[in-house]
């Protein structure tokens, strides 16, 4: 299981899916949500090398996650916490868990961590798998981490500004 607590094998017979999707959709709504994605964006724009981690609030190189972040702004420590637990989180922060579990669940799955190349192979090709006669192939190569934060950022900073309601002028 994932540090959000998200499972791909979910089973949606009693609608709990739907009541989740509510419960999350008005934890960023709220006052309170808003708040902090506001207090967030700020503390992300502030950040001198605009990289994120996954799978920690701080990495022991001194890197965040998005919650890492705006724990930083808010001047929490976060060594006690165990990023795996939502609730603590949730608590130490003061949101939602659902708001929690979206946001780790956006900064540490949300972002495929490989790509595809075109390779062009020379000379005779097979008619059967990998290659079905094609003299182009396609291969996944991962990404590298220093090129994963920096678009772990930039995918969390629109999210971000995604999710904030514009106020009238």
């Amino acid at each position: 299981m994932s540090r959000s607590g998200y499972v791909d094998d979910y089973d949606d017979e009693n609608n709990t899916l739907g009541l989740w999707r509510g419960a999350v959709y008005r934890s960023i709504r709220g006052k309170r949500g808003q708040a902090a994605l506001k207090e967030l964006a700020a503390a992300m724009d502030a950040m001198p090398n605009k990289t994120l981690a996954a799978e920690s609030l701080v990495t022991a190189d001194g890197q965040f996650c998005t919650l890492g972040v705006l724990g930083k702004a808010r001047g929490l420590n976060m060594n006690p916490i165990d990023p795996d637990d939502w609730e603590a989180v949730a608590k130490a922060f003061n949101l939602a868990p659902a708001m929690v579990r979206e946001i780790v669940y956006e900064n540490d799955e949300g972002l495929r961590t490989y790509e595809y190349v075109y390779v062009t192979l020379c000379g005779p090709v097979r008619p059967w798998y990998p290659e079905y006669g094609e003299h182009s192939v396609r291969h996944m190569v991962e990404i590298p981490e220093e090129r994963l934060g920096q678009m772990r950022w930039k995918k969390m900073r629109d999210w971000v500004e995604r999710h904030l309601e514009k106020s009238p002028a």
